[in-house]
């Protein structure tokens, strides 16, 4: 039996797992601003323990923790899954849109994995699921600020993947793409109120797309839900999963286009070095 702690747990791929976790017979702490949301959705589950946590909130993700060892006594599996995206070219994101989305999607990330990880090293075991995106390996147009938070999470989880596999730890980043959620509704996508003309052809025609695409992704939230239930019992578990098609393929796309720079830029490339002494 694994316990897990799964942050933006009311809905979305973490009342998911929420749901999978519990069916499967593990115990969940399932955290969330409202943890009434939780309740409301599944009820008095005696393997459930519903937490606010606002993962903005250090202090509140030290106590979110606390309660869940003196529940259940342990954190075999945190779940990174709160945050949200934003909508917008880099230059018509405000200051205060960029520091409220890191403030989510980077420092509470961080601020709930420094709170679990003495836990986990005391086991000498446990494993951490950072959800990443396509958006932190590819960037592109209309999410460029999203998408950098996305690269924090994908850099902490190398390291993190690094540093704890000694300790019997494993991070891993989780990388989907376009799936059938709410990811693209106001209540989780930011949409910047400034609209600059000349990016009309690129971010502009993102904010286009994203509404034609809502609610038609290729990605089933359900078989994402179920191999991560699987994925958690893995051996050996990779530093990232790439989940989707259109994740695989921007993958390849984004390999094959690096393999072209590096042979067309080579020579610039290894000429920065000091000369070796013959």
């Amino acid at each position: 039996m694994h316990t897990w702690f799964i942050t933006g747990a009311s809905r979305g791929f973490g009342a998911l797992i929420v749901e999978k976790a519990l069916a499967k017979g593990d115990q969940v702490v399932a955290t969330a601003r409202n943890p009434r949301a939780i309740a409301n959705r599944f009820g008095d589950h005696p393997n459930l323990l519903a937490v606010a946590l606002d993962v903005t909130d250090e202090a509140q993700a030290h106590q979110a923790v606390g309660q869940a060892i003196a529940r259940f006594g342990r954190i075999d599996i945190l779940v990174n899954n709160a945050g949200y995206g934003l909508l917008g070219a880099v230059e018509e994101a405000t200051g205060p849109e960029i520091e409220a989305l890191y403030r989510t999607n980077v420092f509470g990330l961080l601020a709930v994995t420094r709170a679990v990880l003495p836990h986990m090293r005391r086991q000498r075991h446990g494993r951490i699921l950072n959800f990443s995106s396509v958006g932190g390996y590819r960037s592109g147009p209309g999410f460029g600020v999203y998408c950098s938070t996305k690269f924090a999470v994908e850099g902490l989880t190398e390291a993190l993947a690094a540093e704890l596999a000694p300790l019997g730890i494993y991070a891993t980043a989780i990388e989907p793409g376009y799936f059938r959620t709410d990811f693209l509704d106001s209540t989780s996508l930011s949409i910047s109120p400034i609209e600059i003309s000349d990016y009309a052809e690129t971010a502009g025609a993102v904010r286009s797309k994203a509404k034609e695409i809502s609610h038609n992704q290729p990605g089933n939230p359900d078989t994402l839900a179920n191999v991560l239930i699987a994925f958690v019992d893995a051996e050996q578990p990779p530093v990232r999963l790439p989940l989707g098609s259109d994740t695989v393929a921007a993958i390849e796309a984004k390999h094959a286009s690096d393999r072209d720079l590096l042979a067309q830029w080579h020579t610039v490339s290894v000429s920065t070095d000091f000369e070796q002494a013959v």
